[in-house]
């Protein structure tokens, strides 16, 4: 049950429109997902010790947290929550993008692209505010028709491959290193989620053995999965075709199998992207309400509705994705364009928060060796946070300038939101600290 978590929780969106995006960089780009998948694994390993040591849920903000105090705590956690938003920008366009199969008309046609993307964000922001019980059933759903698509395209797609479609070797023009960063950063949108199993850490049956086993199990099946299928599209599509295509899974069907598998391919990865985006709303309104309850978060995003769901958090979101998806479609990108901006931005994001957490494992250790294993058995697991750390600040560095801007710029705007919240809390506790004067103290003190 771990492991399904782990890989249905990954593979959502993101793969069916990669090949498109890692067209310009050729071959490289196999190097480029080797390379993510051994950090993503690495990444997977932090959290899977994390959750052994400290068996609580909240995730990476929780981590976060514990090793650096209140305030990190709730950047990470508005770090992640802007992940989320973000990455269902992406899966919303992802899912426009399979549509063109259907409806013909959406390619080409950014404006009527953009209205769908909408659209499609606030039926399952409807659907949520439904209760937990009907995004449950949508998703149960979806997550059975997702695998299906992958597994045939990685497979029997082999049979179809072409060598050729392979040189030049880096059609991009860029250095390879530089080239190389950028697909990793890519690359690595597919594998979020990676730490979904770490979450319900209190209520899996031995925490330190089926964590580890389940995360790395379901992100190495991922990562098999991820490279069989795009190495297998990038065999059957000229690079040519493939940098415009808007279904490069669907056009690579087509030639295997016809109109029916062009279709079937077609279905199944919309089927795939609304399981994404169902379950992601849900997230995007459970997160911010899970860091309320800590007071990580403003008192508006706990409050629950008659059903049980926290509306504030999900509508607000859904705005936002709605903002992003506006300033995006009003300019002169294409669809792929639009998709990858959107998940650098979505990664970088979620990347802050790997950052923190490679670390927090260093600092959660330091305070209590003795308790967590002495210092011989984390010697293994240090070097792995150590890679972790450096991989993720890499992939940082791969996202682009640009993204770095705005990802940074958003992050930025949390520290007002945290004064908000300092506020909040003075109000409701009130200032329980006797005043000390200044000239008695020496210094200039505020209690928090």
């Amino acid at each position: 049950m771990s492991t399904a978590l782990v890989i249905g929780n990954m593979i959502g969106s993101g793969i069916f429109l990669l090949p498109s995006s890692l067209a310009p960089y050729g071959g490289l780009s196999v190097v480029g997902w080797l390379l993510t998948a051994i950090g993503a694994i690495c990444l997977a390993l932090v959290f899977a010790k994390l959750a052994a040591w400290v068996p609580k849920a909240g995730g990476p903000y929780a981590y976060t947290r514990l090793g650096f105090g209140d305030f990190a705590g709730f950047w990470i956690a508005w770090g992640y929550w802007i992940a989320i938003w973000v990455g269902n920008a992406a899966i919303a366009v992802a899912c426009v993008s399979y549509l063109e199969v259907f409806i013909p008309v959406l390619r080409g046609n950014t404006l009527l692209a953009g209205v769908g993307a909408i659209a499609l964000v606030w039926l399952f922001t409807w659907i949520n505010c439904l209760g937990v019980r009907e995004v449950g059933i949508t998703q149960l759903v979806t997550t059975l028709c997702k695998i299906v698509p992958l597994v045939a395209i990685a497979t029997i797609g082999l049979l179809w491959f072409n060598p050729s479609h392979f040189t030049p070797w880096n059609p991009s023009g860029e250095p390879a290193f530089s080239a190389i960063s950028s697909v990793a950063a890519l690359t690595l949108w597919s594998f979020i989620g990676l730490e979904s199993a770490t979450i319900p850490a209190g209520d899996v049956i031995n925490p330190t053995r089926t964590i580890p086993r389940a995360t790395l199990v379901g992100t190495g099946v991922t990562a098999l999965v991820y490279i069989l299928g795009t190495v297998a599209v990038m065999g059957i599509l000229p690079q040519t075709t493939l940098v415009g295509s808007g279904a490069p899974f669907a056009d690579a069907a087509r030639v295997i199998g016809g109109e029916w598998a062009y279709y079937a391919v077609g279905l199944g990865a919309v089927i795939s992207c609304a399981g994404a985006l169902n379950g992601w709303t849900l997230l995007q309104g459970q997160i911010p309400m899970a860091a309320a309850g800590d007071r990580l978060f403003p008192k508006k995003f706990g409050v629950l509705s008659d059903r049980g769901v926290p509306v504030f958090g999900v509508v607000i979101s859904s705005g936002l994705i709605t903002l992003l998806l506006m300033l995006n479609y009003s300019g002169s990108r294409n669809l792929v364009e639009i998709f990858n901006f959107v998940i650098l931005l979505a990664t970088l994001t979620t990347l802050i928060p790997y950052v923190f957490c490679s670390i927090a494992e260093f600092i959660i250790f330091l305070r209590d060796p003795a308790h967590l294993g002495g210092r011989k058995q984390f010697r293994s697991s240090g070097i792995v946070a150590a890679i972790a750390f450096l991989y993720s600040v890499w992939a940082i560095y791969g996202s682009g300038a640009e993204t770095v801007l705005y990802g940074f710029i958003l992050l930025l705007f949390g520290i007002p939101v945290y004064v908000w919240l300092v506020k909040e809390q003075q109000e409701r506790e009130g200032d329980t600290q006797p005043h000390v004067d200044d000239e008695q103290r020496g210094e200039s003190s505020y209690v928090v």
